[in-house]
């Protein structure tokens, strides 16, 4: 991060350097992630609202920006993620996702990266699920058989950082509505090296057979219904924060990101909050559950509903960008800047 005088330097960080600086560091991630949980915990943060960008041609497509800065006396930065979601892509053989993320300099304000993002969502994503599997089974039964609802990149990358930083499942299930997406996942998961794949018919039978369960579908709204379903207390990392109805959810204890945040946009959490009038249904958050406020009871179902934080993707963006300097693979932009004269 250059000073002004000397013209600030300017980088791109493409995807190929991005999986190189992330491959293998799951625990790492996940450590950046904690950290910026800490962080933002101990309120230095700044986190506004997400802002949608939504269209009337295309009602399934969004673009969402999340501006944010992330404090601290390490690596503090400011920045922006803007990603997209075009669900149509899938047809065209596109992943539904896309994504940069602006990285600026606190003392200057000057931009100083650009990085492509979708990978960074994704770990941060799957680091963050890892983080609340560990911290919310330390005062229950360590889960045993996992279970994935939905098989896009975001349950590749769940289970991959699962994987990563230690955990070892007897079974692991799999379901989708499209069967070729679930058996496209089966193929991956035992190149993986996973033990017991399973692909199930129907969510039900994925529910009753897994302690652990990863929710990472597109589900605009809830389509998980029954509470019996859930009778043997799994712990359930509601990714996609859509997929369960909202009277699932009052004899759970339920955990999320942040209250704000994730009490917006129609979650299966804003839902209920709306039904109820009130928020008493929520035991606190991930930041609770790290300082030891809150723990999990082994008696109920547990949901973890994590919103997204773009703290988050600051804090892994920033070690990305430092691992890529410091390897060499940044792609710099020689004057990007061209208007530093004050008076030409």
């Amino acid at each position: 991060m250059s000073d002004l005088a000397n013209s600030p330097a300017f980088a791109v960080v493409p995807g190929a350097a991005v999986q190189q600086a992330l491959a293998g560091n799951e625990k790492v991630v996940a450590g950046i992630v904690e950290n910026a949980y800490r962080l933002h915990g101990g309120g230095r943060t700044v986190n506004p609202p997400s802002y949608f960008l939504r269209f009337p041609d295309r009602p399934s497509a969004r673009i969402i920006a999340l501006p944010a800065s992330l404090g601290g006396d390490e690596h503090p930065v400011d920045g922006l993620k803007w990603i997209s979601s075009f669900p149509e892509n899938l047809g065209k053989g596109l992943p539904r996702a896309s994504a940069v993320l602006i990285l600026n300099d606190p003392e200057t304000g000057y931009p100083f990266a650009c990085l492509e993002s979708s990978v960074i969502s994704a770990a941060r994503t799957a680091a963050s699920a890892a983080l609340a599997a560990d911290v919310l089974s330390r005062d229950r039964a360590r889960p045993s058989r996992v279970g994935f609802a939905g098989t896009g990149l975001i349950a590749r990358y769940v289970h991959q950082y699962l994987a990563g930083t230690g955990w070892e499942f007897s079974e692991t299930g799999v379901y989708d509505r499209s069967a070729e997406y679930a058996e496209g996942f089966r193929g991956y998961l035992e190149r993986s090296g996973a033990t017991g794949v399973r692909v199930h018919d129907d969510a039900e039978s994925l529910i009753r057979a897994s302690d652990l369960l990863v929710f990472a579908t597109t589900a605009a709204e809830p389509h998980i219904a029954d509470p019996a379903w859930f009778d043997h207390h799994p712990l359930v990392l509601h990714v996609s924060l859509r997929d369960l109805a909202p009277e699932m959810l009052v004899t759970a204890c339920n955990v999320v990101d942040d209250v704000e945040h994730c009490l917006k946009a129609n979650t299966s959490v804003h839902l209920l909050e709306q039904r109820l009038g009130h928020r008493e249904f929520l035991a606190g958050t991930l930041f609770d559950v790290l300082t030891g406020a809150v723990s999990a009871p082994a008696d109920q179902t547990v949901v973890f509903s994590p919103f997204g934080l773009g703290v988050l993707d600051l804090a892994v963006g920033e070690y990305v960008y430092a691992e890529t300097a410091r390897a060499g693979r940044l792609v710099s932009i020689d004057g990007f800047f061209s208007e530093l004269s004050r008076h030409g």
